[in-house]
C-alpha cells in the first residue's frame, strides 16, 4: 500500500476499508474459506511509515518500493501517492507481475493512462480504480430508483459539489497545497471529473459531448509550511454533458462555494414521472402527481413549502463504507476472478473526460466524446 500516510490513504483505505476488513475476519469467498490482507506499508518519508505502523499495529514497512515490488508474498499493488507520482509507479507495479488496485486519477493525461491499461491487459494481471461514489448510500438509492423505472423517461441531472478551502492566511486549508498547483498535479478538473465520468456513464449512460468552463478563482494559498504561494490550478469548474439518449447533466465543482445543502454532494435528477435529490446518504424523491403547482410571481412571497413535497427513500440495506465495499470486491476478483468492471481502461475513460474539459475550457466549445478502447 504506497501513499497511505497521506489524507485519503490512511482514512478511507488503510483504516476504514483493509483494516476495517481484517478486524472483520477477512473477505468471505464462495467456497467458505477466508482471505485476509497482510497490508505492506511504503512510502517516502521513514518517520512517518513507522509512526502510522506504529500507530495502528502493523509490522511490515518499507521506504524501497522496488524491493517491495519484488517481495512476491505480495501479490496486489495499491497507489493513492499525490497523481504526479502514480503513473510511473503503477507501471512498475504491473512490470514486476502486480495485480494494481489505485486511487483515481490514474495518471495526468489520457495517452499515459490508455498506455498502463494496456500494459496491464497485455501482462494479463488484474487491474482496478476507485469508483467509491458508485457505493454511496445515497446514490446506491438513486441507482435502484432508476433501475425500478421511477423517473419515467429522465430528462436532466443537476449536480452540485463543493466547499469552501481555507486559503491558509488565517485558517488551516482543509486539503493539500499540491492540490492548487498544477505542475504538482493538482486541480479540480484532473480531481472531480473522473468521479463525474463513471457516476454519469454508471447511473444514466454513455457521455456524448460536453463543454466546459474552469477557473483559479483564488491565486495566493499559503502551504504546510506557512509559505505563501502562487495557485496555478483550478479551483473550480462548470460543465454540461449530453449523454448519448438525450440526458443533460450540468455537474458545478468548486473548491471556493460555501455550501448550502444537505450534503457536499448533491445531484437532482428530473424525469416525466418523478424526481429525486441524491446526497452522499439520503434520497428524497417527489412523484409527478405530487408536484407543487408552482407559479411564477415575484410580487407576493412564496405561499408553498417546497421542501415539504418531498419523501425519503428508506435504507433497504446494511450500508457499508463504500471504500471497504470496493477492497472488498477487489479482493474477490483477485482471488476467485468475481466480475470487477472498473478497470484500469474506465479509469483511463475518466482521464479522458479530463482531457476532454480542459480542452473545451482552452478553446471554448462542445467537444464529442468518444468511446475509449484498448
Amino acid at each position: 500500500m504506497n501513499g497511505v500516510t497521506g489524507r485519503m490513504g490512511k482514512n478511507q483505505h488503510l483504516l476504514r476499508s483493509v483494516l476495517a476488513i481484517r478486524e472483520q475476519g477477512g473477505v468471505a469467498l464462495s467456497d467458505g474459506s477466508v482471505v485476509q490482507p497482510d497490508p505492506l506499508l511504503v512510502g517516502r518519508n521513514s518517520e512517518k511509515l513507522k509512526s502510522l505502523a506504529r500507530e495502528v499495529g502493523l509490522e511490515h514497512w518499507t521506504t524501497d518500493l522496488a524491493s517491495a515490488l519484488g517481495n512476491p508474498e505480495y501479490p496486489v499493488y495499491f497507489d493513492a501517492q499525490i497523481t504526479s507520482l502514480r503513473a510511473d509507479s503503477v507501471r512498475d507495479a504491473l512490470e514486476a507481475g502486480k495485480h494494481v488496485y489505485c486511487e483515481k486519477p490514474l495518471a495526468e493525461d489520457v495517452d499515459t493512462a490508455l498506455d498502463l491499461a494496456r500494459l496491464a491487459a497485455k501482462l494479463g494481471v488484474k487491474s482496478g480504480v476507485v469508483q467509491d461514489k458508485l457505493f454511496l448510500p445515497g446514490l446506491v438509492k438513486l441507482r435502484e430508483l432508476i433501475d425500478s423505472g421511477f423517473f419515467g423517461r429522465i430528462l436532466s441531472v443537476k449536480g452540485d459539489f463543493g466547499y469552501w478551502v481555507f486559503e491558509g492566511h488565517d485558517r488551516e486549508p482543509q486539503r493539500p497545497s499540491w492540490n492548487y498547483r498544477s505542475e504538482d498535479g493538482g486541480g479540480i478538473i484532473l480531481d472531480m471529473f473522473p468521479h463525474w465520468h463513471y457516476v454519469l456513464t454508471g447511473l444514466f449512460g454513455r457521455i456524448d459531448s460536453l463543454i466546459c468552463t474552469g477557473a483559479t478563482h483564488i491565486t495566493k494559498r499559503v502551504d504546510e509550511n506557512g509559505q505563501s504561494y502562487e495557485a496555478t490550478a483550478d479551483d473550480a469548474a462548470y460543465a454540461t454533458f449530453r449523454l448519448v439518449d438525450g440526458v443533460i447533466a450540468q455537474m458545478n465543482s468548486s473548491w471556493c462555494t460555501r455550501v448550502y445543502r444537505d450534503e457536499l454532494l448533491m445531484l437532482q435528477v428530473d424525469g416525466t414521472r418523478g424526481s429525486a435529490v441524491a446526497g452522499l446518504r439520503g434520497c428524497k424523491t417527489q412523484l409527478a402527481e405530487e408536484t407543487a403547482p408552482a407559479s411564477w410571481n415575484p410580487d407576493l412571497p412564496n405561499p408553498i413549502d417546497f421542501r415539504y413535497g418531498w419523501t425519503d427513500v428508506p435504507d433497504s440495506l446494511n450500508y457499508e463504507n463504500g471504500f471497504k465495499e470496493q477492497w472488498t470486491s477487489f479482493i474477490s476478483h483477485v482471488v476467485e476472478d468475481t466480475p470487477f468492471p472498473w478497470d484500469l481502461l474506465q479509469a483511463a475513460r475518466g482521464i479522458q473526460l479530463v482531457d476532454l474539459a480542459l480542452k473545451s475550457w482552452r478553446d471554448g466549445c462542445w467537444v464529442s466524446v468518444g468511446e475509449l478502447e484498448l
